[in-house]
């Protein structure tokens, strides 16, 4: 779940919902669900993927399942994953979920366990289950989602580590490698007003996809003044058709220092657009073109509807198929230079 509570007005690719937690009259009866989380618990090596002052960020390789393949790739992928609270950590999450009712006193809040599937085609994740527990262990409050909310995972997803985690176990196609390059994020375009203002947009290479003679992904359009402040960003996720030079927007967030965030969704008409000659976005799109060509592995890493030799097959047995990665922090994930902004 995201728990940054900095966010105004909209979460990216549905990151934020809201949970409800049962009334205090009600026993918590997590059922035999749950009894599986805490074997795998017990029986499992929990491993560091990501930390930060709030929280830490666990999974345990030999618990990672292939729920469903397509043409013999792996369609979803489903694991238990661990997170770990700080006092900080644990209010936030507290606040964040409106479980006052259920946990009161946030500090009693020592670590929960999730149970999750991924979707590496779409890029998502859900959340089937969570459990929270206190430092001896005690439930203090569990919840079954019977209707899940999907999020897709981009830069400002506090879900990122897990999805890069689970991926990597099933496929080692280097997700974790991706995101932390310091060429992660390609500049697509950069322009400056006669006034002195400048204008850059930046492709995460991460959540780029190929379908069909179109590039599915995520793109930060950033404003500054003459002095540098940041004045307005564009949050956005395109598709973009590289032979035709066109491209549509299929979602869009913009912030500025006034409005924080906000979503854009009922502006768009979801029309492909032709991307005008001698324009700052034609260069963007001659960049896309020579990504595309020379990195087609890539982008074409978790297509089911291509014969093996379009993509590299390492889709073995998920469990004890992996090397434990290297953790690292949460916030890498940051788009460069944009620390002045917070997290959609």
């Amino acid at each position: 779940m995201k728990r940054t509570p900095m966010f105004l007005g909209c979460v990216l690719g549905c990151c934020l919902f809201s949970m409800q937690a049962a009334p205090l009259d009600m026993p918590i009866d997590p059922g035999p669900v749950l009894a599986v989380a805490e074997a795998a618990a017990s029986k499992d090596q929990w491993v560091l993927i990501g930390e930060d002052a709030k929280y830490g960020k666990y999974f345990a390789p030999s618990n990672v399942q292939i729920v469903s393949r397509v043409n013999g790739i792996p369609t979803r992928i489903s694991a238990w994953i661990k997170t770990t609270y700080s006092p900080e950590g644990a209010q936030e999450t507290v606040d964040n979920y409106e479980i006052q009712a259920s946990i009161p006193n946030p500090d009693v809040l020592s670590y929960s366990l999730a149970l999750v599937e991924v979707n590496p085609q779409l890029r998502t994740i859900e959340y089937a289950q969570e459990n929270f527990y206190d430092a001896s262990g005690n439930v203090i409050w569990s919840k079954v989602y019977n209707e899940r909310t999907v999020k897709e995972i981009n830069s400002q997803s506090y879900d990122e580590d897990y999805y890069i985690a689970l991926v990597d176990t099933v496929f080692h196609h280097g997700e974790k490698q991706r995101a932390v390059a310091t060429d992660r994020w390609i500049t697509l375009w950069k322009s400056t007003s006669p006034g002195g203002a400048s204008s850059s947009a930046l492709a995460d290479t991460t959540t780029m996809r190929q379908r069909g003679d179109n590039v599915v992904y995520w793109e930060w359009m950033e404003t500054k003044d003459k002095a540098g402040n940041v004045t307005e960003v564009k949050f956005i996720k395109k598709a973009m058709n590289v032979v035709q030079g066109t491209q549509r927007v299929i979602e869009c967030k913009e912030w500025s220092p006034v409005k924080g965030w906000q979503d854009l969704k009922a502006e768009l008409d979801g029309l492909y657009y032709p991307i005008a000659q001698n324009s700052a976005e034609a260069n963007g799109l001659k960049r896309m073109r020579a990504f595309s060509k020379g990195y087609q592995y890539w982008l074409n890493r978790y297509r089911t509807d291509l014969p093996s030799a379009g993509r590299k097959d390492t889709t073995g047995s998920a469990a004890g198929t992996a090397s434990n990665p290297a953790a690292h922090k949460a916030e890498t994930s940051s788009v460069p230079g944009a620390a002045a902004v917070p997290r959609a």
